[in-house]
């Protein structure tokens, strides 16, 4: 589905954009792997490309400009186009808005919602020049729905969302696309770590009664990265069971 494209993926050292990186890889991606740490990065480049991949790690930080429009360039230098970007980078830092401290409020806007922009910006400049590309956004259900102790968390994945749709208008008549997907509970080493009251409590909550595992929202972003999704921008696809529908 995307042989010869050139991808990059924010924030896929491990978890889901791993898995991003890895159904990239599968369907015939070249795949740069941004993560801040970068031989975490490397490492997981690696592994991809002992399974047959093409792939490359980058240290980035997503709220550094300069950090971003490297890791394009690493694409572009590397593979000979940027195809498709995919800003999955994130962080959580949860609590209520009595505890919240201003540093963790703005620590989860700037990675999530400046690192969006700044990466959306970026791969645009690029595919505006190209006359075509996929841009995916990594959103979430709290953009939705809103969760406790995720006001900040909530916020910037709303944001993302109204990012995605104005980028979409802009970017449209240059032949880019860009679309959301917002992930429910999925089973990944940070959700694992919640008490097992919690997770059940949470569980119940989705229509198909189990939680989502990576490769269920990596195979999402993997049709709107692809020309089977030629005609879809500006949609936010929700991945989540069922819950909060």
């Amino acid at each position: 589905m995307l042989e010869g494209r050139g991808a990059v993926v924010t924030g896929a050292a491990q978890g889901i954009g791993l898995e991003i990186a890895r159904v990239f890889c599968a369907n015939g991606a070249r795949v740069v792997i941004g993560d801040r740490d970068g031989d975490a990065a490397a490492a997981a480049a690696a592994q991809l490309a002992a399974e047959g991949a093409s792939a490359v790690g980058v240290a980035c930080d997503v709220t550094v400009p300069e950090q971003v429009d490297d890791l394009v360039r690493t694409c572009v230098d590397t593979y000979g186009a940027l195809d498709i970007f995919v800003n999955n980078a994130g962080v959580t830092r949860d609590a209520t808005l009595r505890k919240m401290t201003l540093d963790d409020f703005d620590t989860v806007i700037d990675v999530h919602l400046r690192g969006t922009w700044l990466g959306t910006r970026a791969a645009s400049l690029v595919m505006r020049e190209q006359g075509r590309g996929s841009i995916v956004n990594i959103s979430s259900l709290s953009g939705k729905i809103g969760l406790p102790g995720q006001t900040n968390y909530s916020a910037a994945k709303a944001g993302i969302v109204g990012l995605t749709k104005a980028a979409a208008k802009e970017l449209g008549h240059l032949g880019v696309r860009v679309n959301a997907v917002q992930p429910g509970l999925i089973r990944t080493a940070m959700t694992e770590a919640m008490r097992q009251d919690i997770w059940d409590a949470k569980e119940r909550e989705v229509p198909l009664q189990r939680a989502g595992e990576p490769v269920e929202v990596a195979n999402a972003v993997l049709f709107l990265a692809s020309d089977l999704a030629s005609y879809i921008t500006g949609t936010v696809v929700e991945v989540t069971g069922g819950r909060g529908m």
